[in-house]
């Protein structure tokens, strides 16, 4: 639901359920951060040819 794989939180040994739902609170859901990063970064031009316009 948040992108993770399934039982990135749920499968941590030791990990209670209160515990699990505070990582999860706590996260940044991976989408979220990949779109900041697009629209806050400049885009880096893959080489000295091809360079964004």
């Amino acid at each position: 639901m948040q992108g993770l794989e399934q039982g990135w939180v749920t499968a941590t040994p030791g990990l209670a359920r209160p515990a699990q739902l505070a990582a999860l609170g706590n996260g940044v859901v991976p989408q979220q951060a990949s779109r900041a990063l697009e629209i806050l970064a400049p885009p880096v031009p893959l080489c000295g040819h091809h360079v964004s316009r």
